[in-house]
C-alpha cells in the first residue's frame, strides 16, 4: 500500500474519532435528570465586555445528584452568571447565595424525556452524517489517485478499509445514543 494511501486512511481514522469525541462531549451537555458540570460550562457571560464561558470565571460542583454549585472567582460576577443561566434554554433558577449560586436540577417530566431523547438521537445522527462524509471526502481521494497512477486494487482495498472503518465508527455512535438514551429514561 502506498503512502498517500496509508495517509488517508490515518487522516480518516483521526477525523472520525474527533467526530465520535464531538458528539460525546454534545451529548455531556444534555442533562439527564442528574446535575453535570458540563449543562452550564460552556455558557457565555459577560466578563469585562468579553462574552467568556462560565467555566473560566467560576468553579462549578456538584453538592449532591441534584445540585449545582458555582462560584465565581470574582463576586462580581455573581450577577452576570446568573443572568446568564436566565437567558439560556436550560429552564433554570439560579438561586443567589452570598458568593455563588445554586442551581437545583429538577426530575424530568416523562414528556421532557421524550424530548431529550430526540435531541440525542439527533446529535448523533450528525455524528454519523459526519463519518460518512469523512468517508465519501477520503473515497474520493483515493479515487483521484487511482487516475494519477495508483493501481486499481490497491485503491479497492483502501475502499474497504475506509468502510470497515466507517462501519466500526457507527456502531460506536450507536453505543453513544443506547448509553444516553438509557440514562436519561432511567427515572
Amino acid at each position: 500500500m502506498t503512502e498517500e494511501i496509508q495517509f488517508y486512511l490515518s487522516e480518516a481514522e483521526e477525523s472520525m474519532q474527533k467526530s465520535v469525541q464531538h458528539t460525546n462531549s454534545e451529548l455531556l451537555k444534555i442533562r439527564a435528570g442528574k446535575a453535570s458540570p458540563a449543562m452550564v460550562e460552556d455558557l457565555r457571560v459577560d466578563y469585562y465586555g468579553a462574552p467568556t464561558p462560565i467555566s473560566q470565571v467560576a468553579g462549578i460542583t456538584t453538592p449532591d445528584a441534584r445540585t449545582l454549585l458555582i462560584k465565581p472567582w470574582e463576586k462580581n460576577m455573581v450577577a452576570e452568571i446568573g443572568k446568564a443561566i436566565k437567558n439560556s434554554d436550560l429552564n433554570l433558577n439560579p438561586q443567589h447565595e452570598a458568593d455563588s449560586i445554586r442551581l437545583n436540577i429538577p426530575p424530568l417530566t416523562e414528556e421532557r424525556r421524550r424530548d431529550l431523547v430526540k435531541q440525542v438521537k439527533n446529535e448523533t445522527e450528525n455524528g454519523k452524517i459526519a463519518i460518512r462524509n469523512i468517508r465519501k471526502d477520503v473515497n474520493d481521494s483515493l479515487r483521484k489517485l487511482q487516475k494519477e497512477g495508483t493501481s486499481e486494487d490497491a485503491v479497492r482495498d483502501a475502499e474497504a478499509k475506509v468502510q470497515k472503518m466507517t462501519d466500526s465508527y457507527i456502531v460506536k455512535m450507536d453505543e453513544l445514543l443506547a448509553k444516553k438514551e438509557a440514562e436519561i429514561m432511567t427515572v
